[in-house]
């Protein structure tokens, strides 16, 4: 005997209907879930450093200090957030240490006995509270006073290991997040020699490589290339994304257009035939502020317009990184108003521009401003050259775009 409601309906009949309900919920919040989880592949991601508290170093006014990373989280802003910076390597105890300026460093906070590694542990929340909200939040390693380098390809393996434990998906009792596990990891090495870096990657992808969840590998080389601190590791490991720096250099954004100096070309030619990864993105590194960095700033407008030239030139193009968070914020949202730019110009598909520049022809002499088309880009000449165009950091010639 079936039962009935007030509403005279079958009880069976109603259960039913909940149970659709309940069905639509759940899609929807799994479809919400997958809209918001971080896509490498776009061209419109936003990847902002947090940890240095940039902004305080050259500013009394406390106020606009670095804030918890959760702070920075709120919007849909940031994609990425490289924690920076894991600047010693084999400290006291054989481990690691951090500093986060303001927010945690062995200074100031207590550290795990017989080391200088911090506990960061009340961090845990934060960041996992960026992660629910489809953030990746990466450790950097390095920065421009890091105590860091290899002596041989085991030692980088078993440092990777260490890091897979303190920071990733292993386990260890002295993880300065506590039960908060990091996306991946960023190499910010600004000085020695890129050897055994590539022993070091290749074991964190090994590590990886049957995780629940996805593990990012990134780096962020000068914009002159090649990079002499990690040119050799980004020509021998995998990556998923670089974060070129655009500034502090000649190839600067100060210089984009000297064809001459701006060489974005060039790193796309490198994403697309020499780096392991094929896929790889790469983004324009840019100071967040006049004070972020000695050389190389300009205005929202301006950086908006040079990005948005490079996504519609270079399939490569992944989107913008800016240091830092603190200088972000503390100049009128410079991040918002960068995201909002690439939003714009449309996070998906790439359609090569023609090669509507006349063919190269060989033998001819190119005076400096002519273009050419030659070997899927569209080129232009630096100077007066009769040489055939190629990916040359001192050669005749530039690739302005990737055409078809």
């Amino acid at each position: 005997m079936t039962s009935k409601p007030r509403n005279g309906r079958p009880a069976a009949c109603t259960d039913a209907m909940m149970l659709n309900i309940a069905w639509t919920f759940i899609v929807l919040a799994f479809s919400t879930w997958l809209a918001d989880a971080f896509d490498n592949s776009r061209y419109d991601n936003l990847a902002v450093y947090w940890g240095q508290n940039s902004y305080g170093a050259g500013h009394s006014d406390t106020a606009n200090w670095q804030k918890p990373v959760s702070f920075y989280c709120n919007d849909d802003a940031i994609n990425v957030f490289p924690v920076a910076f894991l600047h010693v390597f084999f400290g006291p105890g054989g481990l690691p240490s951090i500093n986060l300026a303001n927010t945690c460093n062995d200074n100031d906070n207590s550290v795990f006995p017989g080391t200088d590694l911090p506990n960061c542990s009340a961090l845990a929340a934060d960041i996992k509270a960026c992660q629910a909200k489809g953030k990746i939040l990466t450790l950097s390693l390095g920065g421009a006073t890091g105590s860091v380098g290899f002596q041989s390809d085991g030692q980088a393996e078993t440092f990777a290991q260490t890091i897979w434990n303190l920071f990733l998906g292993g386990s260890s009792s002295t993880r300065p997040f506590g039960s908060a596990s990091l996306d991946g990891i960023d190499l910010d090495i600004e000085g020695g020699s890129s050897a055994h870096y590539a022993a070091f990657v290749n074991k964190i992808r090994s590590l990886a490589s049957g995780a629940s969840k996805k593990y990012y590998v990134t780096a962020a080389p000068q914009c002159v290339y090649p990079d002499s601190a990690l040119g050799g590791v980004l020509n021998s490991a995998h990556f998923d994304a670089i974060y070129g720096k655009f500034y502090n250099n000649p190839c600067g954004l100060q210089n984009f257009n000297s064809v001459s100096n701006w060489n974005f070309g060039i790193w796309d030619n490198w994403a697309r035939t020499i780096s392991p990864n094929k896929d790889v993105k790469v983004y324009i590194g840019a100071p967040a502020s006049s004070s972020a960095a000695g050389g190389g700033y300009v205005d929202s407008t301006t950086l908006r317009n040079i990005a948005n030239k490079m996504r519609t030139s270079f399939p490569s193009f992944g989107g913008v990184m800016l240091w830092d968070a603190s200088q972000a914020y503390a100049n009128n949202r410079y991040d918002q108003a960068i995201k909002n730019g690439l939003t714009s110009a449309g996070g998906t598909g790439f359609t090569f521009p023609p090669c509507s520049a006349p063919t190269y022809s060989a033998g001819e002499v190119y005076v400096g401003g002519l273009q050419a088309s030659f070997g899927g880009y569209i080129w232009q000449s630096k100077w007066w050259t009769n040489s055939q165009p190629a990916h040359n950091p001192f050669g005749d010639w530039s690739a302005i775009s990737a055409c078809r």
